[in-house]
């Protein structure tokens, strides 16, 4: 890309889609749009039309309308999969008529069956069941990766798919009922601290393991792969290790100086055991991510403080 690109990021106001904006404009890129901060309505065929004629965009950054934890996806599977999957279908078939030269779609981890062989290959896309309790979302987002691959086999279209890992970072939603778990257990830890709470409840057992991704680092990744992958394939974006849900309590706990006890609600869905991905396919093209996850988590709650 230079700087001359029109860029155009459609997501739902999250951390990446800030921090992708915040790098174009650092790095002098004066044609950037998205659909949140600059009131764009991606679910409207008109107002897209409108939008491609009037940009013209040359690179898209395709992103979720609706994403969530596990309480979200309960709550809103409805809005999960209409949502998302009209977006990507109004952007994918707009891009493609008027000329975009790249497009890169963001899938996620729940694209992967629940009892995936670990860590996660992308063969094993559609090998298998989904986790129920995304399974709206896992869907559209399936729906996103094929439409990808058809686009690209059927008019050579430029459109390549990466499933990052759980992303986390500033900007993230820490909204505590609909927010991933790390941003959920950020505002929930730091709300027992200003409370002097005598504990904190977290969902399901603790047993799980999740993979985590700082949002610099995915960016970093998306640029890379914008320059770099050509491929039909999915491609998979992650750190390359895994903590369990009791861990990752552990580690915000400290982080935020709570001194109350950690208690685990068993009546709460775990969601999947474990979704650990493979990223042999992203680092054997050269990159790899730099933050650590204790000091993504630190950086995450020191903004989430002063925010």
């Amino acid at each position: 890309m230079r700087r001359d690109s029109r860029i155009l990021i459609v997501g739902h106001n999250d951390s990446i889609e800030n921090s992708l904006k915040k790098y174009f404009q650092a790095e002098g890129f004066d044609q950037v749009l998205s659909n949140t901060q600059d009131r764009i309505n991606v679910l409207d065929q008109s107002k897209v039309e409108s939008l491609f004629k009037k940009f013209k965009p040359t690179h898209i950054f395709l992103g979720s309308l609706r994403s969530g934890g596990i309480a979200a996806n309960q709550k809103f599977p409805a809005e999960f999969i209409y949502e998302n999957t009209q977006s990507q279908n109004l952007i994918m078939d707009a891009s493609r008529r008027w000329g975009v030269r790249k497009l890169l779609y963001f899938s996620s981890s729940c694209v992967y069956p629940k009892l995936a062989k670990q860590p996660i290959k992308e063969s094993s896309l559609l090998t298998g069941p989904l986790e129920e309790t995304s399974a709206s979302y896992a869907v559209a987002k399936i729906a996103g990766t094929q439409i990808c691959q058809a686009y690209k086999t059927q008019y050579g279209f430029n459109a390549i798919a990466a499933v990052p890992a759980t992303l986390y970072g500033p900007g993230s939603d820490t909204n505590m009922e609909t927010a991933h778990v790390l941003g959920a257990l950020i505002a929930k830890f730091h709300k027992a601290v200003k409370e002097n709470a005598k504990e904190v409840i977290v969902w399901g057992s603790g047993r799980p393991r999740r993979e985590f991704l700082y949002v610099d680092d995915f960016v970093s990744a998306c640029l890379f792969l914008m320059e770099k992958y050509e491929g039909a394939e999915l491609i998979n974006v992650g750190s390359g290790y895994d903590i369990t849900i009791k861990q990752l309590a552990g580690m915000i706990k400290s982080i935020s100086g709570y001194k109350g006890k950690i208690k685990f609600d068993t009546t709460k869905p775990d969601g999947a055991l474990r979704k650990l991905m493979d990223n042999t396919r992203i680092r054997k093209l050269g990159w790899k991510p730099k933050v650590a996850l204790e000091e993504g988590i630190e950086k995450t709650y020191q903004w989430y403080v002063h925010k």
